[in-house]
């Protein structure tokens, strides 16, 4: 069996990641796992450099003292391939793993983490979710070796609509989703949400279609326009997304989109100038953070002619630097409970949380509306002299959502 592997070193020498205390110069494989081939690969590539880069980054600085070495697995957007990529890099002694492209993957490798935890005591892993937002991980299916650190769907759909419970002009819904778990749950948040706050709006359809697999949106966009509404709300990303927005603009369609991803790879040049004011965005952060991040952002773009867009890799590093030295250890059962209600302090988006009952993180959340560039908000996204800029921010203890997790813990 074959796997794509890349893999970045950090530090000259490694050490064993499995002894009692951190030492200074350790080395910390985190296994990397998402598509890098197929039509997602844009941005399984861009998310790799991501890790990589700050992998580099954060061995200069954090408190722990340790280095970070990301190991590149590709699992091809596939739960039975990503099960076979997680025994591939459990057998090179890899003890933390990461993943976001795919709740499907993401419930896959759960349950494999928690049997593998169960079945190999001393060989624990920890599985740190950068992307995946479905709800049940962090409530019905929440694992005391799973930690969320992007928003999840009930929170970024609280935001979402409160914000849209202020926009009277929006009359009219479709619902346009992926059709596997994250997709159903971002229409059921949604309708959820806009019910207690708007009633008067009308959903006037609601449509699934296959993940990474639809190479023509027209009959979709045809539908949508059909419907009479004014808006589309989606949680698509990668191609699907990207390949939905121009065929809104070939189709003629000139509602509004409410979204997860815009700035992820390959949208922002599909919507070029087209979707000024239009399309909007619900995330953890946008391209003007400020002070180092910029800096960052504008460090990583002269490297690889490429956004950074998935903040939570940073949040990773920060809280992942800081448990370990609270822990004074790189052992995962250390590690996982030292990141139990952790408080960090990101240069992302400032100060966060590790929610201990259910290992979500707490953060702040932005509504954006893609714009052209200005002397305020400057970073020019995939080169087309537009950009995100922040309409609202919805602090911590706004996007919080309550929690129906009941943790089971270790002995």
């Amino acid at each position: 069996m074959k796997f794509v592997v890349r893999s970045i070193a950090v530090a000259a020498v490694a050490f064993c990641a499995f002894g009692a205390h951190a030492q200074k110069g350790e080395t910390v494989k985190i296994a990397w796992i998402d598509p890098l081939s197929g039509l997602m690969a844009p941005v399984g590539n861009n998310q790799l450099k991501s890790f990589q880069f700050f992998a580099e980054k954060y061995s200069k600085t954090n408190p722990a003292g340790v280095k970070f070495e990301v190991v590149g697995f590709d699992n091809k957007l596939s739960p039975a391939e990503s099960l076979n990529v997680l025994k591939a890099a459990t057998d090179q002694g890899i003890r933390y793993i990461t993943q976001g492209n795919g709740s499907g993957v993401a419930g896959a490798l759960i349950e494999a983490v928690n049997k593998h935890n169960e079945r190999n005591p001393g060989k624990e892993i920890i599985f740190l979710n950068h992307s995946a937002v479905d709800p049940d991980f962090t409530n019905s299916k929440c694992s005391y070796w799973h930690f969320r650190f992007d928003a999840d769907t009930s929170m970024k759909m609280e935001a979402l609509t409160t914000f849209m419970k202020d926009r009277p002009e929006t009359k009219k819904i479709f619902l346009l989703n992926q059709n596997y778990s994250h997709g159903h749950q971002v229409a059921k948040f949604f309708k959820e949400g806009i019910s207690r706050k708007r009633p008067d709006v009308q959903i006037v359809g609601e449509d699934l279609h296959p993940l990474a697999q639809v190479r023509d949106f027209a009959p979709y966009i045809a539908k949508i326009k059909a419907s009479g509404a004014d808006t589309v709300v989606t949680g698509n990303w990668g191609s699907d997304l990207a390949l939905l927005v121009k065929a809104a603009n070939e189709g003629g369609f000139t509602g509004n989109f409410y979204t997860y991803y815009t700035g992820v790879t390959g949208t922002p040049t599909a919507l070029g100038k087209s979707g000024e004011g239009r399309v909007f965005q619900i995330a953890y952060g946008h391209y003007k953070m400020g002070g180092q991040m910029d800096k960052y952002q504008d460090e990583f773009k002269a490297k690889f002619n490429d956004d950074f867009y998935t903040g939570s890799v940073i949040s990773i590093f920060t809280t992942l630097g800081d448990a370990m030295a609270k822990a004074k250890s790189t052992d995962p059962v250390k590690v996982a409970a030292a990141l139990e209600g952790i408080t960090s302090k990101s240069v992302f988006n400032g100060e966060i949380q590790m929610r201990k009952t259910d290992h979500q993180l707490q953060q702040p959340l932005y509504l954006t509306v893609w714009s052209k560039t200005d002397k305020k908000y400057n970073y020019s996204v995939e080169n087309t002299g537009m950009t995100l800029v922040p309409v609202k921010e919805f602090p911590s203890y706004i996007s919080s959502t309550p929690t129906s997790c009941q943790m089971k813990r270790p002995a």
